[in-house]
C-alpha cells in the first residue's frame, strides 16, 4: 500500500470522526431538549387563551398559536419527549428482541427455526404500515398501542439479519476453537457471537429512528396513535391540517420538527454505517 493511499484513508477516517462527532452531537442535543422539554417550554403548553387564538408568528409567540390559544413552539417542545423517546423505546424493543428472536433460532435449528421464520415470513409479506393501522386499531389507538401495532411489524427483520449473522459465525474458526475450550452456550453467545454481529444490527437500528419517528407520527396523523390533548408532532399536524391553507404555522411547526429530527438521526445513521465499514478501517 502506497504512501499516498495511506494518508488519504486516514484523512477519510478523521472525515468520518468529524461527522461522527457532529451528528452524534446534534442527537444528544436533540435528545436532552426532550427529556428537559418541560423546563424549555416558555409557556405552558396545555393553557388555553381564546383571546390570542389562531396568532401569527411574533415575538411573543415565535410559532405562533393554535385554534385555542396555546402556544406553538411550547407545544412543539414538549412534544418531542413524546415522539423521540417513543421511538427510541419502539427501536430499541425491536432490536432487542427480534435479535434474541434471530440469536436463539440459528442457534436452536432444526423445527423450531423453520416455525419462527416461517411465522417472521407472514409479517413480512404484509404491508408493513397496512398492518401496523389494523393492529393500532384493533388495540383502540393510544401511543402505547401504536409502539405494540409497529414493533408486531418490525421485529422481523432483525431476527433475519442476527439469524444471518449468527449462522456465518457459527462456521468462523474461532467458534469451534471456543466450543472446544468447554464454553457454555450462554457464554459463548454473549462473549463472542454478539460483539461480532453488533455492528451490523446498530447500524440497522440508527436507520430505523427515522423510519419509525415518521410512522408513530403518521398513525397519530391518523388518529391511532397520541391523542389530544397529549402534545404529539403526528396528532398536532392531525389537529390542525384544516387550518393549513389560512394559519399554515400551526400545522408546518411539527411538521418542520419531524422534519429536522429524521434529517439528523438519518444523517447519524448514514456515518456510523459508513464508520463501522471494513473498507473504512485499513
Amino acid at each position: 500500500m502506497s504512501e499516498v493511499t495511506v494518508r488519504v484513508q486516514v484523512v477519510r477516517r478523521d472525515h468520518l470522526r468529524r461527522r461522527l462527532l457532529f451528528f452524534g452531537g446534534l442527537a444528544g442535543v436533540l435528545i436532552l431538549a426532550a427529556f428537559f422539554s418541560s423546563s424549555l417550554c416558555p409557556y405552558d403548553p396545555y393553557e388555553q387563551n381564546l383571546a390570542i387564538a389562531k396568532a401569527a408568528p411574533s415575538a411573543e409567540h415565535w410559532l405562533g398559536t393554535d385554534r385555542y390559544g396555546r402556544d406553538m413552539l411550547s407545544r412543539v417542545i414538549a412534544g418531542s419527549f413524546t415522539s423521540i423517546f417513543s421511538t427510541l423505546l419502539l427501536v430499541g424493543f425491536i432490536t432487542v428482541f427480534g435479535s434474541l428472536i434471530g440469536i436463539f433460532c440459528a442457534w436452536s435449528g432444526k423445527w423450531i427455526d423453520t416455525l419462527i421464520m416461517r411465522l417472521a415470513d407472514m409479517f413480512l409479506a404484509f404491508p408493513g404500515l397496512v398492518f401496523a393501522l389494523a393492529v393500532a386499531a384493533v388495540l383502540g389507538g393510544g401511543v402505547h398501542n401504536a409502539i405494540f401495532a409497529l414493533a408486531a411489524i418490525s421485529w422481523p427483520k432483525y431476527a433475519r439479519l442476527a439469524r444471518s449473522q449468527m449462522l456465518a459465525q457459527q462456521e468462523l474458526p474461532y467458534m469451534q476453537a471456543a466450543k472446544m475450550a468447554g464454553c457454555t452456550p450462554l457464554r459463548l453467545i454473549c462473549r463472542h457471537v454478539v460483539p461480532n454481529i453488533a455492528g451490523p444490527l446498530l447500524v440497522t437500528a440508527m436507520l430505523d429512528i427515522g423510519t419509525m419517528m415518521m410512522e408513530l407520527a403518521g398513525l397519530s396523523f391518523l388518529g391511532l396513535g397520541a391523542k389530544p390533548p397529549i402534545p404529539e408532532w403526528g396528532s398536532m399536524m392531525s389537529d390542525t391540517r384544516n387550518l393549513l391553507a389560512t394559519q399554515p404555522w400551526v400545522t408546518l411547526a411539527p411538521g418542520f420538527a419531524i422534519f429536522l429530527s429524521v434529517m439528523i438521526f438519518n444523517l447519524l445513521g448514514d456515518t456510523v454505517r459508513d464508520w463501522l465499514d471494513p473498507k473504512n478501517r485499513r
